[in-house]
């Protein structure tokens, strides 16, 4: 392991970050991912294996219009990331009310690239090289739980900025909607 990623506070530069198509052979280290304590906390009880192969495999082989991606860190699978339309679930587009959006999720997934200062650059890159690569795709919209203050802080610095909060039916916490146009990318992050 690198020495720089053991002492707390250090940051790492921005221009390791990649992505992969995640792939059926790396769902078990997806259900390790989910089932950290650090991200357990935000994404509810960590599911077992097969909850995992069931939820991402669809993804995977494309039967489902939301794109799973590794995050890479000088080729060394950090997180996951995803895109999707929101048009795609109808109550979902509903409560975001956004015309020609997309949503993205994202975990990172190993807890020494935690506190980095990689997410906003994470979100940042994919949401150039990925979302918006659909030129249908006004808006990107992203969801955190309103007491992820780490992740919200995260997301503002990528360009995102707070436009409602809303509960989806059937999740246990609300979330803190945050949007950037095509228009705000382009010009770039007001930090």
């Amino acid at each position: 392991m690198d020495e720089v990623l053991q002492r707390p506070g250090d940051v790492l530069g921005p221009t390791g970050i990649g992505f992969r198509r995640l792939r059926i052979s790396e769902l078990p280290m997806m259900h390790r991912w989910l089932n950290n304590p650090h991200v357990s906390r935000w994404y509810g009880e960590g599911p077992s294996l097969r909850e995992v192969e069931e939820e991402y495999a669809p993804r995977i082989v494309g039967s489902e219009p939301v794109e799973p991606y590794l995050i890479l860190y000088k080729d060394v699978p950090i997180g996951y990331i995803q895109g999707y339309p929101i048009s795609h679930d109808e109550e979902y587009a509903r409560l975001v009310d956004v015309e020609g959006s997309a949503g993205v999720d994202l975990l990172i997934g190993e807890v020494e690239y935690l506190h980095k200062g990689l997410g906003a650059s994470i979100l940042r890159q994919f949401v150039g090289e990925i979302v918006f690569e659909n030129q249908n795709t006004k808006i990107c919209v992203i969801g955190p739980e309103p007491k992820n203050t780490a992740a919200i802080r995260a997301y503002e610095k990528a360009g995102f900025r707070y436009f409602k909060t809303i509960q989806v039916p059937g999740e246990p916490e609300p979330e803190h909607l945050m949007q950037m146009s095509r228009e705000e990318f382009e010009v770039g992050p007001i930090v």
